[in-house]
């Protein structure tokens, strides 16, 4: 017997799974989003740019193989370790905010991780490209493994498949809290950002960080919900 297949796409009991990994992923967004305009109004001591805090920092560190580059869009902001490029976006790269420069300084922990070959960030960087295949081919191929008639081989792979893309959001968490510790240690160790101004960055990075924690939230969730629908398929059949 299958209680759910009959329903699984139209309603059933887990869809509140889904529901929850929604209200934490908009109240994690809502959250950074007014932490971050708060201390964009805010102006640095040091009036220093996102750009040149992130300039200052690498030079420091004794990294001058990377590029600091602007990139179109709003907290757009990354380091491409292919490229060896810091991108800081709209809202950093010319900003003098507190904000910005704690950005900045974030995406500059990242580079610090890559040449210091940081374990976490590794791993997560040889998960790319099966966490890609997970995100974009896992619930296709268990709709995929229902339509022809629960082929259980083809649902079962598919389930395992996304299970690849929620151990990438997962490992993204140390990851990104590794990066904002050094950042907040940085800025206030080289009086980038001081007394105050420290605290209200990692006020900044820790919202950041929130969102992070919703986006890996709510892929266990959604994986929890395909494994209660589908997971125990034989022992029902």
């Amino acid at each position: 017997m299958m209680p759910y297949y009959g329903y699984g796409f139209y309603y059933d009991p887990t869809y509140f799974l889904v529901l929850i990994g929604v209200i934490v992923t908009v109240l994690a967004s809502a959250r950074v989003n007014g932490t971050y305009a708060k201390y964009a109004r805010v102006r640095s001591m040091t009036g220093m740019t996102g750009a040149q805090a992130a300039e200052r920092i690498l030079y420091q560190a004794g990294i001058r193989d990377v590029k600091i580059e602007h990139v179109r869009g709003n907290l757009t902001d990354h380091y491409d370790p292919s490229s060896r490029t810091v991108r800081l976006s709209d809202a950093t790269y010319n900003s003098s905010s507190v904000a910005a420069v704690g950005v900045a300084a974030h995406e500059c922990g990242h580079v610090l991780q890559h040449y210091e070959g940081y374990a976490p960030l590794k791993f997560r960087t040889a998960l790319v490209p099966a966490a890609n295949i997970g995100s974009k081919l896992g619930i296709p191929m268990i709709l995929i493994g229902v339509l022809l008639g629960a082929n259980s081989t083809l649902v079962t792979i598919g389930i395992w498949v996304f299970a690849l893309a929620v151990l990438f959001q997962i490992v993204t968490l140390p990851v990104e809290f590794n990066a904002s510790h050094r950042a907040v240690q940085i800025l206030d160790r080289q009086g980038i950002l001081a007394g105050e101004e420290v605290r209200q960055c990692r006020k900044v990075l820790n919202a950041a960080a929130l969102t992070y924690v919703a986006a890996a939230a709510a892929s266990i969730l959604q994986l929890l919900r395909l494994v209660i629908l589908f997971g125990g398929r034989d022992r029902r059949d």
